[in-house]
């Protein structure tokens, strides 16, 4: 899972606690991406962090629910991890 973010914002600072709880929870790792650091994030999310990324797809931006991270860091069946986009 990936948190795009930036330093100073307070909304990534909300949203980091819950991630890293889900995060742990679930056996996964956070990786922090500043956006500021590369000029092609910045210019892609602008003011639009924190954005939370699980599995390379978009699950959230700005604020997170925790019971909704949660299932979404949440094994699916075998199956479904195999079929296009599952």
């Amino acid at each position: 899972m990936q948190v795009l973010t930036r330093t100073g914002c307070h909304l990534c600072d909300e949203v980091l606690p819950v991630v890293r709880a889900e995060a742990d929870r679930a056996g996964s790792a956070v990786e922090l991406v500043d956006v500021d650091a590369d000029v092609a994030l910045r210019e892609a999310w602008g003011e639009q962090v924190p954005v939370i990324v699980v599995d390379g797809r978009v699950h959230a931006r700005y604020r997170v629910d925790a019971a909704t991270l949660r299932k979404a860091l949440k094994p699916g069946p075998r199956w479904r991890r195999l079929l296009p986009g599952g």
